[in-house]
């Protein structure tokens, strides 16, 4: 996994808890990487399962809610980071539908490297989609709260039902997008 995922973990921790909770986090967790992480290096994604379990541990959230909140805090980083992505696109299905053709596409430009999710999209019909996200490491939390920070982002209001077809591993699931109406 590559390490910018890890730094804007961490400055999601010390931004929304403190820097004290960052240094007690790498402090109890056996990482292989000592916790030294840079942006574009790559680390074991067991190191962001092992942080995100113990910021569990210490706060009482559950690990899925905090991943999920991670994945929005990605999503409002990237978009400061990388603002041609979303400009490419005028509301968040286009987006979404971006995302495996362009998105990765010039990550992977970036970052040879990267292990990337697969989204695989329906055609939008009637204000729906269907987008069936696939990864080995089970972030399906972290790709629901990117959804929702980009429909944020675009302005639009966007209903998510969450399917696991992998019978709880959240490697393999499909998320049913309906924009909402203003009145809903």
């Amino acid at each position: 996994m590559k390490g910018v995922v890890f730094t804007e973990f961490l400055e999601m921790v010390e931004s929304r808890f403190s820097g004290e909770m960052v240094e007690e986090l790498l402090g109890s967790c056996d990482l292989a990487s000592g916790g030294a992480y840079t942006s574009i290096g790559t680390y074991d994604h067991r190191e962001l399962v092992a942080l995100v379990g113990a910021l569990s541990e210490r706060t009482g959230a559950p690990a899925g809610a905090l991943v999920h909140e991670f994945g929005r805090h990605l999503l409002r980083r990237f978009a400061v980071g990388f603002p041609d992505f979303f400009t490419a696109a005028r509301d968040t299905f286009g987006f979404l539908n971006r995302v495996e053709g362009y998105v990765h596409t010039e990550v992977r430009k970036l970052y040879e490297d990267a292990e990337l999710p697969t989204f695989v999209c329906s055609p939008v019909v009637d204000g729906r989609m269907d987008m069936v996200y696939r990864s080995s490491r089970g972030f399906a939390d972290l790709a629901h709260g990117l959804m929702e920070a980009t429909a944020e982002h675009y302005g639009e209001a966007i209903a998510v039902e969450v399917e696991d077809l992998s019978g709880g591993a959240r490697t393999h699931v499909r998320f049913r997008l309906r924009k909402l109406q203003p009145a809903e």
